[in-house]
């Protein structure tokens, strides 16, 4: 394993995305709290990175940002080349829903609806045909290994296929990015691993990954660690030989 310094970069040829020092604060009545200081990262397209850091550190808001489910308060960031910060909400939701798969540790199923329909949803939202919608979420449900449940809900599923159904959702729209947070932090070992593998074979297949996890297993599987510390990338990890 390879360290860097906390001011070290990774280059790579064709970045996905690049913050340029990035701070994010809250103001909280008279106070104003800051989460984020200084952050510069860039992710190369097909990378597989986790965040990892002691709660409070900013791994969550990070990821928040890197979605575009916030707003940075200072800096810079670019997303597949555009600079987000100079978007309004309307193209951050477009950006968030083509470009971007969401991963969360307690899966945000809509229990109302079967395997399929919780797959289809985010082809719903992008204007999706219902018969291209349907047949994507059907193979994209074989490929996570839920052929055989595509009629049951939510409560009827385990933890382990329960995130197999937020994989296959995460994945319906192609996305340039698929985030996770915790991805195992609500299943027991052997449906842990059993998503390690599916991330893995997505990594394999290409797609760029960015994990935020307490878990060392799951980190030692990506290609660099981000270590954080008090809202800043203190150190970063390369995981290859």
């Amino acid at each position: 394993m390879q360290a860097f310094s906390k001011s070290s970069q990774i280059q790579t040829d064709t970045p996905i995305l690049a913050m340029e020092q990035l701070c994010k604060s809250y103001r909280l009545g008279e106070v104003e709290l800051q989460v984020l200081r200084s952050i510069d990262l860039t992710v190369g397209k097909g990378e597989y990175v986790a965040i990892m850091g002691p709660s409070g550190c900013g791994k969550s808001t990070l990821l928040n940002l890197i979605g575009c489910l916030d707003r940075l308060t200072s800096g810079r960031y670019l997303f597949d080349g555009q600079d987000v910060s100079l978007l309004d909400d309307d193209r951050l939701s477009q950006i968030r829903g083509r470009s971007i798969g969401f991963i969360f540790q307690s899966f945000n199923l809509i229990d109302q609806f079967n395997v399929i329909e919780n797959i289809e949803m985010p082809m719903y939202y992008q204007g999706f045909s219902e018969h291209i919608s349907a047949e994507r979420a059907a193979k994209l449900a074989e490929i996570v290994g839920l052929s055989d449940r595509l009629e049951h809900r939510p409560y009827q599923l385990s933890g382990g296929q329960q995130q197999r159904v937020a994989i296959a959702r995460a994945l319906a729209n192609d996305p340039l990015v698929i985030l996770a947070d915790e991805p195992t932090g609500n299943l027991d070992s052997a449906s842990g691993r059993e998503i390690l593998n599916i991330l893995g074979d997505l990594h394999k297949q290409g797609k760029t990954i960015i994990v935020v996890t307490h878990d060392t297993e799951i980190a030692a599987r990506t290609q660099r660690v981000l270590h954080m510390l008090d809202g800043r990338i203190e150190r970063q990890v390369c995981c290859e030989a």
